[in-house]
């Protein structure tokens, strides 16, 4: 091949690459709060909300921006998101682990789960002060507090997919010689995972939401102090870009058990091509 018909193939090979756009479809979710926010700093700057009650977007981004530039907005951040993440592994991993067990054996679900029905109909909210008497005000109380709002979600999801696997696929599944261990992985776990992940991600709101109120009872770092201590001095603009900031955390926790949940399970049909 010579020279230019070399030249002309790599020519022709990088005008077949486009940068990829995103589709219009994939920007709709978007709409809504995009039209939110842009009334809301319309109505901020024409005077029909006073700053002192809903202070305009563009003002809490400069706080936003202020507060990163200094550091703290991270540090608030990290803390509140560890908190979370130790919250969410070990109600999570309780709340899963209790729920196979449960839904493979009849004993254990004899042993535990009246029990643990029970205890989830106490609004776990409802015992902090007694949380706060076990645990002190430390990092233990937040951390309980979190853990015992997200098991329950994944504990009964759990429960309930396995509970619903096709009783033929196991049938089939002991009829090919597959062993118990076998049948876990292959027939029963899969089946489940989608009732698993919609625990998850309900259990993912809970976290927030507890992990909200336990950081503005007794704390010293969190996103939920900042907004208390914000509070006490009367800085609207922060109060207000905590709970925002509380608000684009939970939707990334969403999109990211969703992008997981799509991976894991793009081998079933409702899930192709998602």
């Amino acid at each position: 091949m010579s020279l230019t018909d070399s030249l002309s193939a790599a020519r022709n090979r990088g005008s077949g690459w486009r940068p990829s756009l995103p589709k219009p479809e994939a920007l709709l979710p978007y709409a809504v709060p995009a039209a939110i926010l842009a009334l809301w700093e319309i109505a901020g700057a024409t005077g029909l909300i006073a700053d002192t009650v809903m202070p305009r977007p563009s003002i809490i981004v400069g706080t936003a921006t202020q507060l990163a530039l200094s550091g703290e907005l991270f540090t608030h951040l990290g803390v509140s998101a560890a908190r979370a993440l130790a919250g969410l592994v070990v109600g999570g991993g309780i709340g899963f682990a209790l729920g196979v067990a449960n839904g493979v054996s009849r004993l254990s679900e004899t042993l535990t789960d009246s029990t643990l029905q029970m205890v989830r109909n106490i609004p776990h909210l409802a015992l902090i002060p007694l949380v706060i008497l076990w645990f002190g005000i430390g990092e233990g109380a937040k951390l309980f507090l979190v853990a015992l709002g997200v098991f329950f979600p994944i504990y009964l999801n759990t429960l309930h997919g396995i509970r619903n696997i096709d009783p033929h696929l196991i049938e089939m599944g002991r009829a090919y010689g597959m062993t118990s261990r076998q049948l876990f992985r292959r027939i029963v776990l899969p089946g489940a995972l989608p009732s698993v992940f919609v625990g998850l991600r309900y259990g993912l709101g809970i976290m927030w939401l507890t992990l909200i109120v336990a950081e503005t009872l007794s704390a010293s770092s969190g996103l939920g102090y900042m907004a208390m201590k914000a509070r006490e001095f009367m800085v609207l603009d922060v109060v207000v870009l905590s709970i925002l900031l509380y608000a684009a955390l939970g939707k990334l926790a969403d999109t990211l058990t969703r992008a997981l949940e799509r991976r894991a399970l793009k081998w079933s049909p409702a899930y192709a091509g998602r």
